[in-house]
Parts: C-alpha cells; structure tokens; sequence
C-alpha cells in the first residue's frame, strides 16, 4: 500500500505581523505564527507504517496465526482455530484503530525557528521544541519511503516518555527523544529539517548521509536511526 502523501503547505512569503494569520490558522497549531517566523513543512505518520511499526500488527498477526494454526492441528479440527482467529481479528481491529486515531490527531510543524508536535488521543499536547534546543537529530528510514526521524535534546531540556510515546524513540527512557514517526517521503523532510536546523545554528548545510547505524550527528546533519 502506498503510504498516504504528507500534505504540503506554501511557505508564507515575507514576515507574518504579530496576531494576524495568512488565511485560516494551519492546522497543529494553537495561534498564529509570531512576526517572521516562516511555516516550512507540515505532516502526520502513514496509517499502514505507524500501525505496523509502532503497533507492531505484523507480530500480533503472526502471533495468532501460528497460535490458530497449533490449535488446529493439535485438536485434528480446523474449527477449533476460529475462536482464536476471531480473538486475532478483534486485536488487529483494535490496533488499526489506535493506530488511526494516532495518525488523525497528529500534526507535525516545522517553521525556521522551531519544530512543534500535536500529539494525543484522549488529551490533545502540543510540544514546542526551539531548533536552538535540539542537540542532533538522526533519521531511519523504511523500505516503504516512510521513515523515523528522532531528535537528542540538549541536557536540561526534559520531557516525560509517556506523554510522548509513540512519538518517542523507543527505550530511551532516562533521555526520552522525541520523534517524528513513520513519515511518508521521510528522506525529503529529513532534509528540511537539516536545512532548519543549520539555519537556526549559523551552520553551512550537509547533505543527508544515511548510515547503517544510529550516530549522534551535528545540528544540520541528519544520520540513519537504528532502534
């Protein structure tokens, strides 16, 4: 299935005046852009990546597949794996949907001075993370074209797991890394936000250079993120 596209919004041309919209507010964020702040990118995870790789659908399926397939030929009946297959189409119901209230009220922000993330199911949060506060930022990327972008802050900026995740790289618990997950063109925002982040830094921009592995890179540079 091919990932749904990010929705792409024109970059405002010329400063915003201080309490004035360009048109309507965009959505992902709670006011108006303060005077020269520039909107660069907007987007929310894939359906189909987020369900499978923050969800893990795959596993679950495969789980209960093998679980229907040992009940069939252990009883000699092919009907006795209907209870099971019934209980693993109800979880993977449940999971699609967790997964698609996620992606629905999530919107990922990038301007020149910051990256913003609307997150949450039942609690609407929004994060504000200035591009001056984040440290490096790495960038795994899937056979899809979606990908992973994890951002390190700088120490003493501190934000609660739990209240990120998903959007969070996963088991880093004592120094919780927000994340962008499972963004379709992943490459092409990685670079935009390469691009920012030099900018807001004073640094030339590097090109993307995935890597094998995870790496802490510099602001500006972006490396593959493994987990």
């Amino acid at each position: 299935m091919t990932p749904t596209p990010i929705p792409q919004r024109p970059i405002p041309q010329g400063p915003i005046p201080q309490g004035t919209v360009q048109g309507p507010i965009p959505d992902g964020l709670p006011g108006p852009l303060p005077a020269g702040e520039r909107l660069l990118w907007q987007g929310r995870p894939g359906l189909l990546s987020l369900a499978r790789r923050a969800f893990h659908v795959d596993l679950v399926g495969l789980y209960f597949g093998g679980l229907a397939l040992f009940q069939a030929v252990s009883t000699g009946r092919a009907g006795a794996a209907l209870p099971v297959l019934l209980g693993g189409a109800l979880a993977l119901a449940i999971l699609f949907a967790l997964a698609w209230g996620a992606r629905r009220t999530t919107v990922y922000t990038l301007t020149d001075r910051r990256l913003m993330l609307r997150i949450g199911i039942a609690l609407q949060m929004d994060v504000n993370l200035p591009l001056k506060e984040i440290e490096a930022a790495s960038f795994r990327r899937f056979g899809d074209g979606s990908g992973d972008l994890p951002l390190r802050l700088k120490p003493g900026v501190r934000l609660a797991y739990l209240h990120l995740w998903p959007h969070a790289r996963p088991w880093r618990l004592t120094r919780p890394e927000p994340m962008l997950r499972c963004v379709p063109e992943a490459e092409a925002v990685a670079k935009r936000i390469a691009a920012a982040l030099a900018e807001a830094n004073g640094q030339p921009v590097q090109a993307v250079q995935p890597a094998p592995a995870a790496a802490p890179v510099l602001p500006g540079r972006l490396a593959a993120a493994g987990h």
